[in-house]
C-alpha cells in the first residue's frame, strides 16, 4: 500500500524532474543555434509540461490519502533542504569562480556535475537507488562533454555549439527519463 507522503514526494521529484530538465534542455537548445527552430522547443516544452502534469497528478492524487507525517518523514524533509541548499550555494560559489577566472564556458558542465554529485546523497535518503544512477549519468555527461566533445560541430548547413547542446539535451533526458520512471514505479506500485 502506497503512502500518501510517497505520493506527494514522487509527485515533487516528478515535477523537479520536469521543471529543471526542461531548464536544461533550454540550454542544449540554445546550442543549436536556432537550428530545428521552433521544433526543438516545442517538444522540449511539451515534454516537460506532460511530466509536470504527471507530477501534480500523484500530488492531487496524495491530497485524498490520510495524512501520516512522522518524524522520520521530518527528518528526511530536513536533509532534502540541507541538500538542496548546499546545491544551490555551490552552483553560485561556482558561477562566481568561473567568472572570475574568466572560464564561463566551464559553467554548464560544473554545474552539471554539482547536480549530479547531489543526487547521491539523496538516493540514499530516499533510499531510490534510481538516483545513483541519475547523479552518475549526469556527472559522466559534464566529464565527456568537457574532455571528448568537440566545441561546435555542422549540423546540415548550421554550425551549432556542441557542448552546450551534448549536455543540456543529455540532463533534460537524463532528468526526464528519472521523472518518467518515478512515475510509472508508483503508478505500477498502486496496482
Amino acid at each position: 500500500m502506497q503512502t500518501k507522503e510517497a505520493y506527494r514526494g514522487t509527485g515533487m521529484g516528478v515535477i523537479f524532474m520536469a521543471f529543471f530538465g526542461t531548464l536544461w534542455a533550454g540550454i542544449g537548445v540554445m546550442g543549436l543555434q536556432e537550428w530545428g527552430f521552433p521544433y526543438v522547443e516545442l517538444a522540449s516544452m511539451l515534454v516537460g509540461l506532460l511530466l509536470l502534469i504527471g507530477g501534480i497528478s500523484l500530488l492531487h492524487q496524495a491530497q485524498k490519502m490520510p495524512e501520516r507525517t512522522t518524524s522520520h518523514f521530518q527528518r528526511i524533509r530536513f536533509w532534502f533542504n540541507i541538500v538542496f541548499i548546499a546545491e544551490g550555494l555551490l552552483i553560485g560559489a561556482a558561477i562566481a569562480i568561473c567568472n572570475a577566472i574568466n572560464q564561463t564556458e566551464l559553467i554548464p558542465a560544473v554545474i552539471a556535475i554539482i547536480v549530479g554529485i547531489h543526487f547521491l546523497p539523496l538516493a540514499s535518503l530516499f533510499r531510490i537507488k534510481l538516483y545513483y544512477v541519475t547523479g552518475i549519468m549526469l556527472c559522466l555527461l559534464a566529464l565527456i562533454t568537457l574532455l571528448a566533445a568537440p566545441s561546435t560541430i555542422l549540423l546540415g548547413a548550421q554550425q551549432i555549439t556542441a557542448k552546450l547542446s551534448l549536455l543540456g539535451f543529455g540532463c533534460a533526458i537524463t532528468l526526464w527519463t528519472t521523472g518518467l520512471i518515478l512515475w510509472f514505479r508508483l503508478k505500477h506500485a498502486k496496482s
